[in-house]
């Protein structure tokens, strides 16, 4: 992907085969499917997607959150605490 310049809302839509085959593979998660998963409520799903601590990608207007986003966030938190 390029960069796109400062200012510069459009986003480069392209994808090559290698990444594309990996999509596939992508499981996303409803905001209430990971509040579940982390038992804590979807409010606080929403503040972690919008502070950009959990990857998100936005659907119309909802957000979908890839699950290995969660795991990873997951374990960034279990060694933040240790």
């Amino acid at each position: 992907m390029t960069a796109a310049p400062q200012g510069d809302a459009r986003v480069d839509t392209r994808v090559d085969a290698r990444n594309d085959e990996r999509l596939g593979d992508v499981r996303f998660l409803t905001v209430a499917e990971v509040a579940s998963l982390m038992r804590v409520s979807k409010m606080t799903v929403y503040r972690l997607v919008h502070s950009n601590d959990l990857t998100a990608v936005r659907v119309g207007r909802s957000f979908r959150v890839p699950e290995h986003a969660v795991h990873a966030y997951l374990r960034g938190a279990f060694r933040e605490t240790a």
